[in-house]
């Protein structure tokens, strides 16, 4: 097994222990641990993938588990966040629904022999919604009450911007494979 499915298979394990501190407090500084954890696990993402182009490494098992691992850690920090009133429920309902489409869309592509690629739009709003999540996170409006209006107010742009990055790189997604929708597929 390569680096870069390493790495990956890492961060899927990262996970539970993410989420045991996100929500509890089992420790001192339970917050802080899952931020890192978090944190930790985004950069593997971003690690992995890099390595296995610039190395030439890329793997099918790399081309179905990173993108799978990135929605487990995303979808569960956005879970959490939502039990801990953070995030509305709405929103995280509309991100990970467009996950379901989106692979749904990436397995019928698959049968006809069409691999979708991730685009742009998609690894923008995959970032932005790592960076909303750590805001949420991290409550430093909490931390720094006189600040906290106008940190308040940088979390939720964040977050709406990921949310629209969520719809834009779906319509995108959508609009450039709709081929893959139609009767019979790309047949080759």
């Amino acid at each position: 097994m390569n680096l870069p499915n390493k790495l990956t298979i890492v961060r899927i394990i990262m996970i539970p222990f993410f989420v045991f501190f996100l929500l509890t407090d089992f420790v001192a500084g339970s917050k802080w641990i899952a931020t890192v954890l978090f944190c930790a696990a985004s950069i593997t993402d971003f690690l992995d993938g890099h390595i296995a182009r610039k190395y030439n490494l890329v793997t099918n098992f790399g081309k179905f588990m990173d993108p799978l691992a990135d929605k487990m850690l995303v979808s569960s920090a956005f879970i959490c966040l939502v039990a801990q009133n953070k995030i509305a429920a709405w929103i995280v309902i509309v991100i990970i629904a467009r996950e379901f489409v989106i692979s749904g869309f990436r397995l019928v592509a698959s049968d006809s022999g069409v691999v979708i690629a991730a685009s742009y739009w998609g690894k923008f709003k995959t970032n932005f919604q790592m960076f909303a999540i750590i805001l949420l996170m991290l409550n430093l409006g909490e931390n720094f009450p006189a600040y906290a209006g106008g940190i308040h107010i940088v979390e939720q742009v964040l977050v709406y911007i990921a949310l629209i990055l969520t719809i834009v790189s779906l319509v995108d997604y959508l609009a450039k494979n709709i081929d893959v929708l139609k009767e019979g597929g790309n047949e080759k």
